[in-house]
């Protein structure tokens, strides 16, 4: 359990930027911004309010069918759906995480949080991976994970 929290601390970023620019600048999540543009969020990811971001990196995007990711990104009110699916208000790092059952998101729909103390930062979102995890910015914090979480 020690090693984990030192994997944490050495992983744990600061960035002196908004979420939106954050996004913007990271190259894995070059698909989540083409969604958030599409769905008209990059305003709510610059917005004051401390969030919590679970932002799919591109592999995550791939592994989507062709055909439901061009259909959610030629869909706002869907796209909007599944994107605030990944959202929740606060600012939750992974320790705060590895204490929570649940999370209630900005859609309305709630995340099961697992922790797993094989992974490498000990914690799962629904089935998705926290592969990077406390990107902190000025509006709260983005973990990246491996998969594109769909609401029930």
């Amino acid at each position: 359990m020690a090693l984990r929290r030192i994997v944490k601390q050495v992983t744990k970023l600061k960035f002196n930027v908004d979420i939106a620019t954050l996004v913007t600048q990271t190259v894995d999540l070059s698909t989540f911004l083409k969604a958030a543009i599409a769905g008209g969020l990059v305003e709510t990811l610059k917005g004051q309010s401390p969030l919590t971001i679970f932002a799919p990196d591109n592999e995550a995007f791939s592994n989507v069918p062709a055909g439901i990711l061009d259909s959610l990104l030629n869909n706002k009110e869907q796209l909007t759906g599944v994107l605030t699916y990944h959202v929740v208000a606060g600012k939750h790092l992974a320790a705060d995480l590895a204490k929570q059952n649940t999370l209630l998101t900005v859609q309305g729909d709630m995340l099961e949080v697992h922790e797993h103390h094989w992974l490498r930062h000990g914690i799962k979102i629904n089935d998705a991976v926290v592969k990077d995890a406390d990107l902190e910015c000025i509006n709260g914090v983005v973990h990246i994970i491996d998969t594109v979480l769909m609401p029930k």
